[in-house]
């Protein structure tokens, strides 16, 4: 029987559908001008409540990574690394690496289907 993907919700549904037509879409705040990620209601910078999405470039840099060897989300098998990756556009995301990675290594974004959640972001190494 296929698992129905999550709902999303009208704070999360701009970055899902973004997904779908495989662009990399991220809050940005209209008054101070940072990026948020993951979708809040208001900015966690200085609190301003006017939030849009915005379409960004998908290349930047490992910052942090682990691999998961323990199964947390139906759909992901065991082992696979998830990582903190600072974007060129100056937002830091997370989301599952592909292939071999290092802290600081160049990385580009690309769309996987997850089972159970549809097209999700990933960096694979940028050549």
């Amino acid at each position: 029987m296929a698992r129905p993907l999550p709902l999303p919700s009208p704070l999360t549904a701009p970055y899902w559908d973004a997904c779908r037509r495989g662009e990399l879409a991220l809050q940005r705040c209209g008054g101070c001008r940072g990026f948020v990620h993951f979708p809040e209601a208001e900015c966690p910078f200085c609190g301003d409540s006017n939030l849009a999405y915005e379409v960004v470039q998908g290349k930047g840099a490992v910052h942090t990574f682990t691999v998961v060897h323990r199964a947390f989300v139906p759909g992901l098998a065991p082992p696979y690394t998830v990582a903190w990756i600072d974007l060129d556009a100056g937002a830091r995301v997370f989301g599952g690496v592909l292939g071999e990675t290092r802290i600081g290594g160049r990385v580009d974004v690309t769309f996987r289907d997850v089972e159970g959640f549809g097209p999700m972001p990933y960096w694979r190494p940028d050549e």
